[in-house]
């Protein structure tokens, strides 16, 4: 689904949150094929069970792919992906769990390289099935401007 949103019209405040996704045991699998991370924390269960944690634990990096996959669901052909900032991994995500995400855009502000756009930032939080935060990032998307802001000569 395509919608054009430009820098103007995002308010500070909106908010919207995704449908969930359950987290597998082939998820855990997949994704450390694909990183080449194969701690016992997320592939050994009888290690982990002498843990505090008593089982595995999902791959933070697993859980910020999901949960940025999961608010890819509108394309806005006047914007584009800036990076993330301020990631945390706040509380551990199990086989098992139910994840879904909360965006909220928190700030818009000039961007210093383009006149024609604006930076929004978009806290991205991941929440598990007990409505607990897993996972934190702000989201920097560049908008193009519906008017070119005019630079000043000074």
């Amino acid at each position: 689904m395509e919608q054009v949103t430009y820098f103007e019209d995002y308010e500070i405040g909106f908010s919207r949150t995704t449908l969930g996704r359950t987290i597998t045991e082939t998820d855990f699998i997949v994704h450390a094929g694909h990183t080449g991370d194969f701690f016992p924390h997320h592939m050994d269960a009888e290690y982990m069970k002498t843990t505090p944690f008593g089982q595995r634990i999902a791959h933070g990096t697993m859980v910020f792919s999901i949960g940025v996959g999961l608010t890819a669901s509108v394309i806005n052909p006047v914007a584009f992906s800036y990076g993330y900032d301020r990631l945390r991994f706040i509380r551990p995500v199990f086989i098992g769990d139910t994840i879904k995400t909360r965006a909220t855009i928190t700030a818009k502000e000039d961007d210093p390289k383009r006149s024609d756009a604006g930076r929004v930032i978009e806290r991205n939080e991941v929440i598990n099935q007990r409505g607990e935060v897993v996972l934190a990032a702000d989201h920097i998307y560049v908008v193009e401007r519906r008017e070119k802001r005019i630079e000043s000569s000074e």
